[in-house]
């Protein structure tokens, strides 16, 4: 099932409420999903393969403590964020503003300028969430989630 992007965010609390939450494709969902956004946002940080480092590691932690205490949808939204983290700071690394297509023209991707420091963020990241979405006990719970919840 896709996306429910017609549910009242500003009022589920999805650790409550896990029947509520879709997983989506991707990263769907992250800047929505409360109390998971909130506790996860804050350390997600990409601008020098130090703080990288800090943060992907620190998600990652999230992530796992999230599957010891069998909370699925917080185990999802960390392997979301650090996911994001690997596909936004590969975007800055392709483009300097962050932004992929041309204002005035939003089919035309803008030139390329490679900037080596946000790309090694972006490896730092992609090898996390790596681990993260072939984790066996995340596999696991997602399938349980998708089957009780996605049908």
């Amino acid at each position: 099932m896709p996306f429910d992007y017609s549910l009242d965010f500003q009022n589920i609390d999805f650790r409550q409420h896990p029947e509520l939450y879709r997983v989506g494709k991707g990263e769907q969902g992250v800047l929505l999903v409360e109390p998971y956004k909130s506790e996860i946002l804050p350390h997600w940080r990409f601008k020098t393969p130090e703080i990288a480092k800090e943060s992907s590691e620190k998600i990652y932690e999230m992530f796992l403590a999230y599957l010891e205490q069998d909370d699925f949808v917080g185990a999802d939204m960390a392997r979301k964020f650090i996911q994001m983290g690997y596909t936004r700071s590969r975007r800055y690394a392709n483009h300097k503003s962050g932004r992929k297509y041309k204002k005035d023209s939003p089919k035309e991707i803008l030139p390329y300028e490679v900037d080596p420091i946000k790309a090694e963020s972006a490896a730092i990241f992609k090898i996390k969430w790596i681990q993260a979405k072939t984790n066996e006990k995340y596999l696991q719970f997602l399938a349980i989630h998708k089957q009780k919840y996605e049908v």
